[in-house]
């Protein structure tokens, strides 16, 4: 499957004001996304993803990496020059309601689109707003309504609307889902996935809940802290696991089917600060399986099989006959409680 999207070492870190520190909101992150596939990024708040979100779109600056789409390198691109690509790349956001202009109509909202990247004359924009509706199957009715007319759910179909009103190859989604009533959430995760079908969209799908993530995504990353921990097909991260982040974070995701017990796998004290990352693994402080050299050392993603990846010491590469190198030396050492 080529890749329409190849992100490199990808870090944004914040400057604070006042002071020489900064926050370390990404931090050397790398994925690719193929042509038609969604790869979604999971983790708690605060773990980077909707930063990473925002530099996909040019929406905030890298501070340093390489965004490739479609074999162009974006990442050193002035916005003039990145203006020809974001008809291709767009977003849908977590509250809809707010990512609408009050005082727009939904028609205005589906073809002001058209009209900055200067697609079709008044007639053919007015044809494209209506099969816009139709797409996200909305009532034609609703065009002459305002934001605060709709529903929270008719809403987002709105903003859907907007993100592929410019017929692009990328949409990143940010929580897309996470303030809808639960009744309506299948409802636009399979909207979704009817448009990704019919359209041919690649998407980037950052969110907590993972029981969506699961449904909608042929591709996981997890990230904590701004790094990703464990990538790979959502059957392997799913199903097994190699990452304790990783394993914490499933064990604790909710499972509709009330015969099914899941063993809980937890970890311990609060998230570090992003301004003051621990040395070694990012988990070390919080990990129930760390152990010294965790704190001395961060490790690299390695492939466990079949390119899925993990950055734990415990991971054992898929040629290797026994424990990584970095293990062996840990075997027996005390577990860090700092």
């Amino acid at each position: 499957m080529p890749s329409l999207l190849e992100v490199r070492n990808l870090v944004k870190h914040f400057p604070i004001r006042g002071s020489t520190a900064v926050v370390r909101a990404v931090n050397g992150v790398s994925f690719d996304v193929g042509v038609g596939q969604t790869l979604g990024l999971i983790g708690e708040s605060g773990s980077g993803k909707t930063t990473v979100g925002r530099c996909l779109l040019k929406l905030i600056e890298p501070t340093r990496g390489d965004i490739v789409f479609d074999g162009q390198s974006i990442g050193g691109m002035s916005q003039d020059q990145f203006r020809p690509l974001r008809r291709r790349i767009q977003m849908v956001f977590q509250d809809p309601f707010r990512s609408l202009n009050p005082r727009m109509s939904v028609r205005d909202t589906l073809r002001e689109p058209l009209m900055l990247h200067r697609i079709g004359d008044r007639g053919e924009q007015d044809d494209r707003v209506r099969e816009l509706m139709r797409r996200v199957e909305l009532d034609p009715d609703d065009l002459k309504r305002y934001p605060h007319q709709l529903s929270g759910g008719q809403q987002q179909r709105v903003g859907i609307a907007r993100a592929i009103a410019t017929e692009p190859d990328l949409i990143v989604l940010d929580e897309p889902t996470s303030s809808l009533d639960i009744t309506i959430r299948g409802r636009i995760t399979d909207l979704l996935l009817n448009l990704q079908a019919e359209l041919g969209l690649s998407y980037v799908y950052i969110s907590h809940d993972l029981t969506t993530v699961e449904h909608i995504c042929h591709h996981v990353a997890v990230m904590y802290l701004g790094s990703v921990v464990e990538i790979g097909t959502k059957e392997q991260v799913f199903n097994a696991p190699e990452h304790p982040y990783s394993k914490a974070l499933l064990s604790s995701a909710l499972v509709p089917d009330p015969s099914v017990h899941k063993a809980p796998y937890l970890l311990t004290g609060e998230i570090p600060s992003p301004i003051n990352l621990p040395s070694g693994c990012p988990l070390h402080t919080r990990c129930p399986e760390a152990v010294a050299v965790c704190a001395q050392r961060v490790p690299p993603l390695v492939d466990v099989g079949s390119g899925h990846l993990a950055a734990c010491i415990w991971a054992r590469p898929a040629n290797a006959a026994g424990p990584s190198e970095a293990a062996t030396i840990s075997i027996g050492a005390p577990t860090s409680s700092s």
